[in-house]
């Protein structure tokens, strides 16, 4: 069995930025962005997906901005783009797939709870989180690999190693040191990408790289007196940092059986009507019915 988790907020937010026309439905509410999120997860099943969850962020603010002030909200984003996230909910719910709408916490947190859930059944064989979102490296390892969906890119352990130069599980370490300017927090003065990834190499986690530069044992470090004297006088905010950046793996989620695409629900073809799709609503009770055939077939 193979689970499949889909960044549905990512999802929404590059089918929106997308070069191409919108679309409004009959009433003159924009559409375009959700009507192409379901369709790309139409497909995903037509692919033969069986267990689909997807997160999104229903509310953009989450417990983080009661941590650090700057953490990103809501502020700045279209209307007309967040006006769409609980349209894409309800109808993803009523193609039958299972939503995981974040309010206290993010799409991201969802993710890697369902992930959590989904690696520690031994049904499953792998576990395909759909996003090239860099915190989402931190849940990679076992069974769990990222796909990113736009350029078919499928990234391992090992492949987040090559990419941050350090290994999944010290990725909220990296982000903490060097900031995510996405999420809103700047991570240390000084602190880059190559030189956390260098250090951590060698540490794994922010507590346990020395303050003393010579016991670092990373030859070559630029600067190296100046980054452990901001990272001593900087521990109580870079741990802030590593909270911000590291994944909550206990929201509910529910198990891998409730996320079974069983086809959609009776108001499906109503949606995709007022999307101008009306043919996508064929196709999926296409697939509902194949997929009902392929069951009493095996039966």
């Amino acid at each position: 069995m193979v689970v499949h988790l889909v960044d549905g907020t990512y999802e929404l937010f590059r089918q929106y930025l997308a070069p191409r026309p919108g679309h409004r439905d009959p009433d003159g509410v924009e559409v375009g962005a959700t009507r192409a999120v379901v369709t790309s997860v139409v497909q995903m099943l037509e692919e033969g997906a069986t267990h689909v969850g997807v997160a999104t962020d229903h509310v953009i603010e989450s417990f983080r901005n009661d941590l650090w002030p700057g953490y990103k909200t809501g502020e700045g984003i279209d209307p007309l783009l967040l006006a769409q996230f609980p349209l894409l909910e309800e109808v993803l719910r009523a193609l039958g797939v299972t939503v995981w709408a974040m309010v206290e916490y993010e799409a991201d947190d969802a993710l890697a709870s369902a992930a959590r859930v989904a690696a520690g059944d031994p049904r499953v064989e792998r576990v395909v989180i759909c996003t090239p979102d860099k915190d989402l490296g931190q849940c990679v390892g076992g069974k769990v690999v990222q796909l990113d969906r736009r350029t078919g890119t499928v990234i391992d352990a090992e492949g987040v190693r090559r990419k941050f130069g350090v290994p999944p599980e010290s990725i909220p370490d990296w982000l903490a040191l060097v900031g995510d300017s996405a999420d809103g927090f700047p991570g240390l003065p000084g602190w880059g990408a190559k030189t956390a990834a260098a250090v951590l190499a060698r540490h794994h986690h922010v507590e346990a790289i020395p303050d003393d530069p010579g016991a670092w044992g990373v030859p070559g470090v630029r600067g190296a007196e100046r980054l452990a004297a901001t990272l001593a006088a900087g521990r109580e905010l870079v741990a802030c940092f590593k909270v911000l950046a590291t994944l909550r793996t206990d929201a509910a989620v529910g198990t891998v059986d409730d996320w079974e695409w069983r086809g959609p629900r009776d108001d499906f073809p109503d949606w995709c009507e007022r999307f101008g799709a009306p043919r996508l609503a064929a196709r999926v009770e296409q697939l509902a019915r194949d997929r009902a055939a392929g069951g009493r077939d095996s039966s």
